[in-house]
């Protein structure tokens, strides 16, 4: 056998036994008549110890060795005269008695320790090296608990595992589908999945009860930190239940993989309407480990004078406590944050109520001490506070301050990684309106079901419809959501139409999930989770490619395989594509 023990189970207890390892070269360190080889794998690391004096034949033949170097050693173990309690191997080492290279390597391209010197391109190029790396490493073992641990919860609660296609038909709607094109019918497509949505639906229909799957999907949308091509998510539905069976039920496996592993026990999971949301903070995914929500002071703001008030749908501000002495140059980098392109403000009004509780602003121009105390008073300030009033198109407005909240958040060090903060998202509008297509589109998916009481609503005032649906937020991060579905083949007949659907439309998209609705659909619903999202939200970063085997960079592209890229024109051929010399650039194809 190549090995009788990992390079992380050995300690004082296998003191003089006779052990065969192997693995990859870390470190090597020569010191007068010895050699220290640290032997790594993935379990850990074992020092081995190869001595002149002891076996002058061996000595010689490491002195080839380089780094990364795949080696089996025997040896036995003996107690280590300078111990590392770092690590669980750190009281004992292997004075070793044979040896074999099982494999040479060249100088990796970069450091493969926890502090590396390779940026993020070099290292994704080589992600197979990067991986060997513990920082790496620990966060796949970590993606791989939290599947465990998710599949445990789920088992237990009578949910059954299925597979769904990855080849499936494109939809209108939702982001842009990756497709696939067919060579056994030409000119016509398959789409990856962007969820399984209807299938997971037509489970339901087949009287499975109660379905779930870790799965990949698929969107050709912009990527970020949270965003990848290819994702997955905890994918989840249920027959015969309502929103409260939902949120219970998904409540309890938040619970558990925090508890699990992390270790943390949560505390209660608010809940807040879309509304609320969106009134309080400015977006439908608040960050509430900190309070600092929105005070809207139009009605005593306007009418003294100051044009940019004056003209302005919406006044709206927040109380940053015990932030009065902010001095000229943190405000004016706060006035500079508003005004970036991400942000999008034309400008930033501040109040300082200082602790003599003289109220001095930006506006004092136009605004006395009597008007600026009514605007502190509205929004709960004291003395030592600083206020920041931000104004325009009231949606707009309103998001450009829930940026400005984060800021000050970060700023404040009110935004700790590890106080996790849970959130039921509810009642969010069913439809939201294009300007540019001039039409509504679903808000989530067309399958959502409308608030009962706002079924009316859909022939009358579409856009005041609300959705039975439901997003989880931990510390202002989207990690799933999901909603009660339609049922019901004339409700959802009535959704389409909504939509702007023709009958023929909807039954060419559509048509194979209605149908199934006549067969005697269930009550159902669910949700999804973005398994990513935990995984990185767990391991305290932003960024979800760390907790991604294999990720594509910020263009899409894999940089270790060089992906996307070009085919055969025999291939093409097969495909029935053709290239015209003006597509061949990459304009397009035709077919």
């Amino acid at each position: 056998m190549y090995r009788t023990h990992t390079c992380g189970e050995l300690n004082k207890n296998n003191l003089s036994q006779t052990v065969t390892l192997a693995g990859w070269v870390f470190r090597i360190r020569h010191l007068s008549k010895k050699t220290f080889v640290d032997l790594r794998d993935r379990y850990g690391v074992t020092q081995l110890l190869f001595s002149e004096e002891t076996n002058l034949e061996l000595y010689n033949k490491i002195k080839d060795l380089g780094r990364e170097f795949v080696i089996q050693v025997t040896g036995k173990v003996i107690e280590r005269s300078s111990k590392n309690p770092e690590i669980p191997t750190g009281e004992i080492e292997i004075e070793a008695s044979e040896f074999n290279i099982l494999n040479k390597a060249i100088v990796p391209p970069f450091i493969l320790e926890d502090e590396t010197d390779g940026g993020e391109d070099l290292r994704m190029k080589y992600r197979y090296l990067d991986i060997r790396r513990n920082a790496v490493k620990k966060n796949l073992l970590l993606r791989h608990q939290m599947a465990k641990e998710t599949r445990k919860y789920l088992d237990a609660q009578n949910f059954v595992e299925v597979e769904t296609p990855v080849l499936i038909k494109s939809t209108p709607e939702g982001a842009r589908d990756f497709v696939v094109p067919s060579r056994m019918n030409p000119g016509q497509f398959y789409a990856l999945p962007q969820s399984p949505q209807t299938f997971k639906q037509l489970l339901m229909v087949a009287g499975l009860d109660k379905y779930y799957q870790i799965v990949k999907c698929f969107r050709d949308e912009d990527l970020r930190a949270d965003r990848q091509p290819e994702f997955t998510q905890i994918d989840c539905e249920m027959s015969f239940v309502e929103q409260e069976d939902i949120l219970n039920m998904f409540e309890g496996l938040t619970r558990h993989l925090f508890k699990t592993v992390k270790g943390v026990d949560l505390a209660e999971f608010p809940r807040m309407t879309y509304a609320e949301a969106m009134k309080y903070y400015g977006c439908d995914k608040p960050d509430t480990r900190f309070e600092m929500k929105f005070v809207e002071i139009t009605d005593i703001a306007k009418g003294k004078n100051f044009p940019v008030f004056d003209s302005s749908e919406l006044i709206v501000g927040i109380c940053a406590k015990g932030c009065s002495e902010y001095s000229r140059k943190q405000l004016d980098a706060l006035v500079d944050f508003v005004k970036r392109p991400q942000v999008g403000a034309k400008g930033l009004v501040y109040v300082k109520y200082g602790t003599d509780g003289v109220l001095k602003s930006s506006v004092d121009k136009f605004y006395a001490q009597e008007d600026l105390k009514k605007w502190a008073d509205a929004m709960g300030a004291q003395q030592g506070d600083l206020l920041l009033v931000l104004s325009g198109e009231a949606d707009k407005t309103r998001k450009q301050l829930s940026e400005l909240r984060l800021e000050m958040g970060t700023q404040l060090g009110l935004r700790d990684p590890n106080v996790f903060k849970t959130l039921w998202v509810l009642d969010f509008p069913l439809l939201e309106w294009n300007e540019e297509t001039n039409r509504f589109f679903a808000m989530h998916h067309p399958f959502t079901s409308p608030k009962l009481e706002d079924v009316s609503l859909l022939d009358t005032d579409p856009g005041r419809v609300r959705a039975n649906a439901y997003d989880l937020v931990i510390n202002g991060v989207e990690i799933g959501g999901g909603s009660i579905r339609i049922h019901d083949r004339k409700l959802q007949k009535r959704m389409f139409e909504c939509l702007g659907f023709t009958d023929e439309e909807a039954q060419h998209q559509f048509g194979f999930l209605m149908n199934a609705f006549e067969f005697g659909a269930p009550p159902h619903g669910g949700l999804a989770l973005g398994f990513d999202r935990l995984c990185s939200m767990f391991g305290g970063s932003s960024s979800i490619k760390d907790y991604i085997a294999f990720p594509k960079n910020n263009a899409g592209r894999d940089m270790m395989i060089d992906t996307p890229s070009s085919i055969s024109d025999a291939q093409l051929k097969e495909l029935n594509i053709h290239l015209s010399p003006a597509l061949s650039e990459g304009e397009g194809v035709k077919f």
